[in-house]
């Protein structure tokens, strides 16, 4: 368990150290805070109506996941800083039982800068069958291409998107304080649309 600690703590430095080279995300500059204290974005923004960047993350068995890889599928981005804290966690669950059930054609991920072995362990106390979660801490390709990287944490700041099945970005969603839980209702009303 120490070891897995350490590994976990030398992991959030390093995402630290090396997001902190990223430029700051202006397109979103001041619209996310922890508590009463804004937080810095880092990496490019994004925004509706654009098409959707490529990507490079790892699943729960450290194997390279793409964007591209769900080609001609309509897909939702559950962004969260630490699957393993309470309002990630909800957050992970709401989508997992009452979203992804529904809409069953829509491909269905959830990214953090977890590391895969802590995100395996959550699937599984968590029963999350359903949807797919994947990790940032590789690369950090997700959040400087979608803008996302918190800079001097590591972690990726909590929003939701929907692309559409050309992967067009169809609905954004950067939730404005981080403990707080996304705005579900018009998240299920957009993809109703699809």
């Amino acid at each position: 368990m120490f070891k897995i600690a350490l590994l976990s703590l030398a992991c959030c430095f390093s995402i630290s150290a090396y997001a902190n080279d990223y430029a700051v995300n202006q397109l979103d500059q001041g619209k996310v805070a922890a508590g009463n204290k804004p937080v810095v974005l880092l990496g490019n923004g994004v925004k509706k109506g654009d098409k959707a960047p490529n990507f490079k993350v790892v699943d729960d068995n450290f194997m390279p996941i793409e964007l591209t890889q769900f080609k001609n599928k309509a897909v939702l981005i559950s962004v969260v800083p630490s699957l393993d804290t309470g309002i990630c966690s909800l957050q992970t669950k709401h989508f997992n039982e009452k979203v992804a059930a529904e809409f069953p054609e829509i491909e269905m991920l959830t990214i953090s800068a977890d590391l895969p072995f802590a995100q395996k362990r959550f699937c599984k106390s968590e029963n999350i069958d359903k949807l797919t979660t994947l990790s940032d801490s590789v690369w950090h390709d997700f959040g400087r291409q979608y803008g996302l990287i918190i800079q001097d944490m590591g972690l990726l700041s909590r929003a939701v998107f929907i692309l559409n099945k050309n992967h067009t970005i169809v609905y954004k969603q950067l939730v404005p304080v981080l403990s707080k839980e996304p705005d579900y209702q018009p998240v299920v009303e957009m993809l109703k649309t699809l």
